[in-house]
């Protein structure tokens, strides 16, 4: 089991966000998000995109810090990364 979150950087509504992904499957992001009270409404097609003051607790409770390359290359290899001409569809 590895979940994955790069450092907060993207902006939106006020605040810096992360992505947290897993390199194995869905089912492991969705239920370790679901474990961590993430909502739904966070997942997008292949990452969940969390505010940056649940950082430490997602280290604390088993996520991997990966710098944004890491995170893309081993969600790639996995299979479970969504495209950006896919996301368009």
């Amino acid at each position: 089991m590895t979940v994955l979150i790069d450092k907060p950087r993207w902006p939106a509504h006020g605040m810096l966000w992360f992505h947290l992904v897993s390199d194995s499957s869905l089912t492991e992001l969705h239920d370790f998000a679901g474990r961590m009270g993430i909502p739904r409404r966070g997942f997008d097609l292949d990452h969940y995109d969390v505010p940056e003051t649940r950082y430490d607790e997602m280290v604390a409770a088993g996520a991997e810090p990966v710098s944004i390359r890491q995170l893309v290359e081993r969600l790639r290899e996995s299979g479970l990364r969504v495209s950006q001409r896919d996301r368009r569809r």
